[in-house]
């Protein structure tokens, strides 16, 4: 019985688009494969912090009768037949060919991962896989490339366990950050970071009218985001229902130009040693349903938020999670999505634990 796999291409070494070239026409001619289709090639840059060459990188789409320990050891001989050296230092290769999913096939074994264990991390192998087959969907995960593609805008990442396991929410007021950062500690068994509403003075005089106090409110926001996100240690997931990026957001709202280029300079000046996150959860949710949610919850000095205020923080988000590069994103539509229902949020987090270090 024939199976349909996706082999990922990469060469930095020599003639890399002649490596590429030779190792897919090797692969063509292969006893038990036939090449369906070889995605554009395109050029990225290293993941390995020692300077090394570019990359050029593509994906091939196969139809095979081997299984997949042969396949892999077939892709293992062309390497070496096309002089691949192992052990290097910096890892460069004049070829590179993974298995990145073969058919349906969770494979879980030393020598042997299917699907891949980090292709949802690499834009150069989601982009070759989307020009091939946009609607193929990742047998752990459950999302097409396509999705998979969008959560990193471009960006490639890392899962490094030296690293805090932080996940940040970002999302309009009201929409449900709290609520599901909460449920998620429960099922990821994590630290929860609580935005300090509640403890800040400031604030509900400033909800109240007296904008003379915003960059007081905003600047206890900044200090306390500050020590929350600079002490976390690697290991357990942190989860915070707030993402710090949002700080210019509600400064370029709610201070005057004057106040605001001040909060920016103390901003710039002590927050270059925060935590920053693994993956950024975004919810989005219409105006009315957050109005809706904010009234219900009764916080005094959220009362007289304006539906116009809202909607110009939901545009902002827009903007900061199109523009993001520093973790992958995953966008939550709340309207389809209970933050409270644990079914739900279960669900969610069986697909974050691919984005995590644990």
């Amino acid at each position: 019985m024939a199976n349909i796999a996706y082999i990922g291409l990469g060469s930095n070494l020599g003639n890399r688009e002649a490596n590429i070239t030779a190792a897919v026409d090797m692969l063509s001619k292969w006893q038990g494969v036939k090449l369906l289709r070889v995605s554009s090639l395109y050029q990225t840059k290293p993941l390995a912090s020692l300077p090394q060459p570019d990359y050029i990188n593509g994906v091939a789409e196969i139809e095979t009768t081997l299984d997949a320990r042969q396949l892999l050891s077939v892709l293992l001989d062309i390497e070496n037949k096309l002089g691949r050296t192992r052990g290097t230092l910096d890892n460069s290769r004049t070829i590179d060919l993974d298995l990145l999913i073969y058919g349906a096939s969770i494979i879980d074994e030393p020598d042997l991962k299917v699907p891949h264990p980090r292709m949802h991390l690499r834009s150069f192998v989601l982009e070759g896989l989307c020009q091939l087959d946009k609607t193929l969907i990742h047998p752990l995960i459950g999302q097409s490339m396509t999705v998979l593609a969008q959560r990193l805008n471009g960006g490639d990442f890392l899962a490094d366990s030296s690293r805090p396991q932080l996940i940040t929410m970002a999302g309009a007021i009201g929409v449900g950050k709290t609520t599901l950062a909460c449920n998620l500690c429960k099922v990821l068994d994590g630290s929860m970071i609580c935005e300090a509403y509640d403890t800040n003075p400031f604030l509900a005089k400033v909800y109240a009218g007296k904008h003379d106090l915003a960059l007081d409110s905003q600047l206890y926001f900044l200090m306390t985001r500050v020590e929350q996100l600079s002490k976390i240690a690697p290991g357990r997931p942190a989860i915070a229902d707030y993402v710090f990026d949002k700080e210019h957001i509600y400064a370029k709202r709610l201070l005057d130009p004057e106040q605001c280029q001040l909060y920016s300079r103390i901003n710039k000046a002590v927050s270059g040693h925060i935590d920053e996150p693994v993956l950024l959860l975004y919810l989005k949710d219409s105006v009315e349903n957050c109005l809706d949610r904010i009234h219900l919850r009764a916080r005094p000095y959220e009362q007289k938020i304006e539906p116009e205020f809202l909607k110009q923080l939901c545009d902002d988000y827009d903007d900061l999670v199109a523009n993001w590069k520093k973790s992958p994103a995953i966008t939550i539509d709340v309207a389809k999505f209970d933050c409270r229902d644990m079914a739900c949020v279960q669900k969610l987090a069986c697909e974050i634990k691919y984005y995590l270090a644990i």
